[in-house]
Formats: structure tokens, sequence, C-alpha cells
């Protein structure tokens, strides 16, 4: 009898430890495929029975949560949602997560292990902690002046800090409410449906998505390489440029806006944005040079991110001259984000270099308590520093006497360029006024910020579209936010 109770017992222990390695099994090695299975709500549920954490814009937090008392407990609120869409993106429960709500969910949703004080007891039991905070480098008077300048135009407003790439106005209009997409219910899905059937289409961020023919804004980067490569060696000497212009190889003829650009200097060509000399620069550098300049800027880099991804800029160098000579004045196939001409305009600011854009300066536990911060960011040498000497000056002289004087701050420096930026088929297209500028205090030894403008007014008239008149006050206005804000105000 007692040799029979042994057996039943051991049998016993048998299964108790085949239950015991079952369980093992089941949470720890195919947890991640139960996880994954579409009919397991946990996770779903899990995700937002606590609030999420933040997005804050100089200290304040521009997000927020609601009990909604729902299965799905909290959505995702907005504070002046509009004004940072562009930033913050949405975070729905139908739609998922875009933009900083995307690139910092980890923090946001408390699921990075830095939020947990035992990683790995975490990692065994999933559980999710509190949300941690993401804390930009916006500054909220100067994305307000961009937003307000743009005032529901189709546009765009990229600002930054030369010295360092920090973000300081990230704009795009028109522009939408993400909180009308948190939630679950039915209205959430006819404001997506709506969302994106508005022909405005008010979810494009135009700011860092968006590629526009820079115009004569890129005329930056074409007299920052002619001097680099010597195709220029006095700003004040004329030029060998004839006007009317033969694009080579061709008996099409580039006119000018204006006259006087007949040998013009480079500092009266740049500052009257004669298209004639800048084109045969273009020529003049070579398709190899100018391209070279071009990636230097930024151009045709792929893997930008500030955190969240950036369409490339496109300077095409398989061209030939004709096409090279519309390329170097921001035509043909030359395309820029608004945030990639900034870069440019900082570049300059900067005594040459180009400082990585970014939009995180840190993120926070919920408590405060940093966790990472930005760090310095790489620099990459645009043209020479006497280069950029000299095209400080020719942007100045845009702004004191030639097309962007409506730039001009009291007790400022400012240096600008316009642009009038052609596109469609024949250029039938509503052109875009373009504005890229930087200003520093007159008090101060270094320009403070540097801005790109991009207003798409279909409803102006074509002849009143110009850089200077639409994009220019909209710069000054942001660059003005700034230079009236503490050094280093945003986060």
């Amino acid at each position: 009898m007692a040799r029979h109770i042994r057996h039943a017992a051991f049998f016993c222990a048998l299964l108790l430890v085949a239950l015991l390695v079952n369980a093992v099994r089941i949470q720890i090695l195919s947890a991640r495929t139960f996880d994954a299975n579409p009919a397991n709500r946990r996770a779903t549920i899990a995700r937002y029975e606590r609030p999420r954490g933040n997005i804050l814009v100089g200290g304040q937090s521009v997000t927020g949560s609601r009990d909604s008392g729902e299965q799905l407990r909290y959505e995702r609120t907005y504070t002046d949602g509009p004004l940072y869409a562009p930033v913050t993106g949405f975070a729905s429960q139908v739609y998922g997560t875009t933009l900083l709500e995307h690139a910092g969910d980890p923090v946001l949703s408390g699921t990075d292990p830095m939020l947990s004080p035992f990683p790995l007891v975490g990692d065994l039991t999933r559980a999710q902690g509190r949300g941690g905070n993401v804390v930009t480098t916006l500054n909220p008077a100067a994305q307000r002046a961009a937003y307000q300048g743009l005032d529901g135009r189709r546009g765009a407003v990229a600002a930054i800090e030369p010295a360092t790439g920090r973000v300081l106005a990230l704009v795009s209009s028109p522009s939408y409410d993400p909180a009308v997409l948190s939630g679950n219910a039915a209205a959430t899905e006819r404001s997506w449906v709506r969302l994106n059937d508005d022909p405005d289409k008010p979810m494009l961020n135009r700011a860092v998505r968006q590629t526009y023919p820079p115009g004569s804004t890129f005329k930056v980067v074409t007299a920052a390489a002619a001097l680099d490569a010597g195709a220029v060696l006095d700003i004040d000497r004329p030029t060998d440029s004839p006007d009317p212009y033969r694009l080579p190889g061709t008996t099409t003829m580039l006119m000018n806006e204006g006259d006087g650009c007949e040998d013009a200097t480079l500092r009266e060509a740049f500052a009257w944005s004669c298209n004639t000399v800048f084109a045969k620069l273009g020529v003049d550098v070579g398709a190899k040079r100018m391209g070279a300049a071009a990636k230097a800027f930024g151009f045709n880099d792929a893997r930008l991110r500030i955190p969240f991804s950036v369409a490339p800029s496109t300077f095409d160098t398989s061209v030939d001259r004709a096409q090279l000579a519309l390329s170097s004045i921001g035509q043909y196939n030359t395309r820029a984000t608004p945030l990639q001409m900034a870069m440019v305009a900082a570049a300059v600011a900067n005594g040459g270099q180009v400082r990585s854009p970014y939009l995180v300066e840190r993120t926070t536990t919920g408590n405060g308590a940093t966790m990472t911060t930005a760090g310095s960011r790489p620099a990459r040498q645009a043209m020479r520093p006497e280069t950029a000497d000299v095209m400080k000056q020719l942007m100045e002289d845009v702004v004191t006497e030639g097309t962007g004087t409506n730039a001009a701050i009291p007790g400022a420096i400012v240096g600008g360029k316009t642009g009038t930026a052609q596109h469609g088929i024949g250029n039938s297209g509503m052109p875009y006024a373009w504005f890229v500028s930087w200003a520093q205090s007159e008090r101060e030894v270094l320009p403070r910020v540097a801005v790109a403008v991009v207003v798409e007014d279909a409803s102006a008239e074509r002849g009143d579209i110009t850089g200077g008149g639409m994009a220019a006050p909209i710069a000054r206005d942001v660059m003005r936010a700034v230079l009236n804000s503490p050094p280093g105000s945003g986060s």
C-alpha cells in the first residue's frame, strides 16, 4: 500500500512540475506570440489604463489625458491642438500614433525600461509603468508668431537656433486638432474621413514632409558654391552675365523679373535676385561641385530625423548644363523642405557650419527626473568660414536695400533671401512665396535664430505673390519673438 501511495505522490509531483514548466513556457517563451494575437485585447486595455505622459513646450504641457470611464480608459487631450499638431502629431486609440507621439511613445506610454526601477521584473510581468515626459526645444512665442502669421493659408515655417540646431518653431498650415482622433467613438471615424478627404490636407506636415521648389532662396547655396570654388573672387566686380541668358545647348532664353542684371556684381545680383547671373554661375561651378555644395548643406540626405523622419530635400546631379542652370536658381528638379531651407540660412549664420536639427531637449520620468538629454549635435562644414562672412553681408544687403526690406527689425541685424518659386506644367501653378533669414540682436555676437517660410496662397493675385511681400513679414515676426525671449528659452 505504501508503495502505491509513493507512486501516486511521485506522479502528482510530476504533474505539478509539468504544470509549472508549461506556465513558464506560456508566460515567458510564448508571451510575445500571445501578445501579438489580434484577438488578445489585454495589451490594448493595459496601454490605456493609465494616463499617458506629456509633451512639454516652454515648461508647460501641451498634452493631457481624460478619463473616459470606458474599457479603454484614458483618451489623449491637447492644449492648443492645431498650434502644436505639426510637432505632437496624434495619439489615437484607433489610428495609432504619429510624429512626437510616435517617436516618444516608449517614454510617453511608460513602456521604456528606464522608467522601471526593476527592468527585469517589469519585463517578466509586462507591467506598464507611469508614463514619462518629452520636453521639446520649441519657443512658444515663436511658434505662435509663425502660426498667426500664416493665418490659415497653406504653407509652413521652420525656425532653428544656428549654433545648436535646436528647433524653435515648426508650423504647418492649415492645421487640425489632434483631439478629434483620440477616442474610439463613431465621431472619431467621421473626423478621420473628413481630415483625409480635405483638399487642403491639414494632416500633412508641410514643414518637414512636403518638398517645394525653393526658387531664389537656393541662390544662397549657389553663391556659396561659387565663392568656395573661386568662380567669384570679388563680389563687387561685374560678372560676365548676359541678360537674357541663353540656356546652354538650347534656344531657350532665361529672363529676369527686373532690369539691371546684365553683368551685375554678385552683391547686386543677390540683392535683386538676378536669375541670369546665378544660372550662369551654377554652370560655371559645374554639376559635381554644385552637388557637393548642396549635399554639404543637407540636400539628398534620407537619414535626417528630428526625431521623426524628414522628407529628403533633393538636388539632381545627373543633369545637363541647361538643367543645371535652372537647378541653380531653385527650379527644375531642385526640391526642399522648409526645415532644410532653415538649415541653409543657419549655416550662413553659424560661420558655415550646419548643426543637425533636433526637437527633443530631454526626456524625464513622470516626477521630472531627467532620463536622457539631447547632447551635442554633430556639425558639418557647408562652406568656408570666410565664405560664410561674405554670405552674411550679401543677406544683410537683401534686407537693408534689396527685396527683403519687410524683414527688417529695429535694433537687430537681419539677413535674408527672398524667393518666388514657379511650378506646374509650363510654370502654370500658383507660385510659392519663400523667405529664408537669420537675425541677431545688435548687442549679441552671434545670430540666435534662422527661419524659413513658404506660403502657398491660392487666393492671392499671381502678380502679388512674392517672398518679400508675403513670406518676409512672417519670418520677421518669428525672429522678433525669439530675440525678445531669454536665450535658451523653450525647454
